[in-house]
C-alpha cells in the first residue's frame, strides 16, 4: 500500500489513487456530464419539439378522416408520437437486461455505453431530415433514439454506487440531474432564440424546429467524450470468464440474475413503487407538449419558455431535495414530491385553454419536483443492490425507469383514439402518483439496504 492511502472495509482505498477520493472525485465530475450530453435529447427533443412537429408531419400524411395506416393499421394522426414512445420502450425492455448481465459478466460498461449514447446521437442527428408527410421516419428514429437512450442510462446509472460512498449518494446523483436540468435550460435558450427568429436568420420555421431536433444529437454525441475519459471500468472477479461477453452468457446470466432478486423480496418492492409513479412522471415529460399543444391551443414560443422554466427550476429542485433527503431521508422526501406530483396533475385537468399564465404555473410546480424526485429515486436504489451486480439490477430499474413507461403513453394514446380529447387523458395520471405512494409507504428501506448486504446511511 502506497503512502497516503488507507484500506477502507469495503475493499476501496481513501487517497489520491484511481480507487481513493480523489479518483473518485473525477470520476463523479465525469459521470455528471453524461447526465449534460443526453438530457437535451429528452428535452429539446422529446418534450418539446418532436412531439407537435411529428403530430404536425403525421396529419400532413392523414386521410381525410384524420388517420394515417401504417402496415394497413388505422392509426389517428393525434395518437403517432404516443405510439412510437411506447414501440421504443419495448424494443428497450428488450435489450436493456442483456446490456447489463454482459457489462457486470465482463466489466467492460464503457463501450457498451459509447455505442448506445452514439446510436442515440446518430438517430437523434437524423431527424433533420424529418420532414414532409415522413412520419414513418420520424416515428423509426424515435424509436431508436429513446430506446438507445434508455439502454445507455442502465450503464450510466450503474456507475453511481462504483463511483460514489452510500453517503455521498443522494448528492453525487443529485447533481447529475441537475447537471443534465443545466444543459437542457442552455440548449432550450438556444432553441428558442432560432425558432423565434427563424425569419430573420432566413429560414423556415420547419427547418428551424429540424435544426433544433438535431443538434440535440451533435451535442449528445460531443459532450459523451467526457465520461468517456474519465469513468474507468472495474476488473471482474471469476464471474468474467471465458465466454463472458458472449450473447448466450449473458442471457444465462441475466436469468440468474432474475432468480437472484427473487431473493431480495424488498428490493422489489420498492421497484415495484417506482414502476408505477415513474410511469407517471415519464408520461408527463414526453406528452406535456402534445397536451399545450392541442388540447390548451398554446404556441411553440409558449412551450418552449414553460420548458425552459421546468429545466431552471428543476436544477434548483434537485439541489433542493437532495439537501431535504439529508435532512428527512430519502423515503420521506421522495414521499413529499410524489404528493405534490398527485396535486400537481391533478389541477393540470382543470387548466384553461389559452391561458400561457396558468401552463407557466403548472411549469414551474412540475419542475420543483422533477429533478429531485428522479434524482433521490436514483440513489434510494442504489443502496438496495448488492455489490458487484450494479448493471445488472440497474437494468431492471431502468426497465422500472422506462421500461413501463409503455404503459402512460399508451393510455394516453388510447385516450384519445376514443375520446378525441388529451383533456381526459391527463387526469388519469393522477392515479400512477397515488398508487405508487401507497406503494412506496409500505417499503422498509432500512431492512432493504441491510438485507442487500449494505451499510446503512445514518439518514435514508
Amino acid at each position: 500500500m502506497s503512502a497516503g492511502t488507507v484500506d477502507r472495509t469495503d475493499g476501496t482505498q481513501e487517497g489520491d489513487g484511481p480507487g481513493g477520493a480523489a479518483g473518485r472525485r473525477r470520476e463523479q465530475r465525469g459521470w455528471y456530464f453524461y447526465d449534460f450530453a443526453c438530457s437535451v435529447y429528452s428535452t429539446s427533443v422529446l418534450t418539446v419539439f418532436l412531439g407537435p412537429y411529428l403530430t404536425t408531419v403525421a396529419k400532413a400524411a392523414a386521410d381525410a378522416d384524420g388517420f394515417v395506416h401504417p402496415l394497413g393499421i388505422p392509426v389517428r394522426a393525434g395518437s403517432v408520437f404516443a405510439y412510437a414512445v411506447s414501440v421504443s420502450v419495448v424494443v428497450a425492455v428488450l435489450v436493456m437486461p442483456l446490456v447489463g448481465a454482459v457489462a457486470d459478466r465482463t466489466g467492460r460498461k464503457k463501450p457498451l455505453l459509447a455505442a448506445a449514447a452514439y446510436t442515440g446521437a446518430g438517430a437523434t442527428a437524423g431527424m433533420f431530415f424529418l420532414d414532409g408527410d415522413r412520419y414513418l421516419l420520424g416515428a423509426l428514429l424515435l424509436i431508436v433514439a429513446n430506446a438507445a437512450q434508455s439502454v445507455s442510462m442502465v450503464l450510466y446509472n450503474a456507475y453511481l454506487p462504483q463511483i460514489a460512498e452510500p453517503h455521498e449518494r443522494d448528492r453525487v446523483s443529485s447533481r447529475g440531474w441537475a447537471f443534465g436540468y443545466t444543459s437542457g435550460a442552455f440548449v432550450l435558450v438556444l432553441n428558442l432564440v432560432l425558432y423565434s427568429g427563424h425569419e430573420s436568420f432566413g429560414i423556415s420555421e420547419s427547418t428551424a424546429v429540424r435544426i433544433c431536433l438535431a443538434s440535440a444529437g451533435l451535442w449528445w454525441g460531443a459532450f459523451t467524450l467526457v465520461p468517456l475519459r474519465r469513468l474507468r471500468d472495474r476488473r471482474v472477479g471469476a464471474r468474467g470468464g471465458e465466454g463472458a461477453g458472449r450473447v448466450g452468457a449473458g442471457w444465462r446470466h441475466l436469468i440468474a440474475t432474475v432468480k437472484d432478486m427473487r431473493r431480495h423480496p424488498l428490493t422489489l418492492s420498492f421497484l415495484l413503487a417506482y414502476l408505477v409513479y415513474n410511469d407517471g412522471v415519464q408520461t408527463v415529460i414526453s406528452q406535456a407538449s402534445v397536451y399545450g399543444s392541442e388540447e390548451l391551443g398554446l404556441d411553440q414560443t409558449t412551450l418552449i419558455t414553460a420548458i425552459l422554466l421546468v429545466q431552471v427550476l428543476a436544477v434548483a429542485g434537485a439541489l433542493g431535495m437532495g439537501r431535504l433527503a439529508q435532512r428527512f431521508g430519502a423515503k420521506r422526501t421522495i414521499l413529499g414530491s410524489l404528493a405534490a406530483w398527485t396535486l400537481t396533475i391533478g389541477a393540470g385537468y382543470f387548466l384553461p385553454a389559452g391561458e400561457p399564465v396558468w401552463f407557466y404555473a403548472l411549469a414551474a410546480a412540475i419542475g420543483l419536483v422533477l429533478g429531485g424526485s428522479q434524482a433521490l429515486s436514483r440513489s434510494l436504489f442504489s443502496h438496495l443492490v448488492p455489490r458487484g451486480k450494479e448493471a445488472e439490477y440497474f437494468s431492471v430499474y431502468e426497465m422500472s425507469d422506462r421500461g413501463m413507461s409503455w404503459l402512460g403513453p399508451l393510455v394516453f394514446g388510447l385516450a384519445y383514439q376514443l375520446t378525441g380529447s388529451y383533456r381526459d387523458a391527463i387526469i388519469s395520471l393522477v392515479a400512477f402518483f397515488a398508487v405508487g405512494f401507497a406503494l412506496l409507504v409500505r417499503v422498509p428501506v432500512r431492512r432493504a439496504v441491510e438485507a442487500a448486504g449494505n451499510p446503512v446511511p445514518e439518514r435514508i
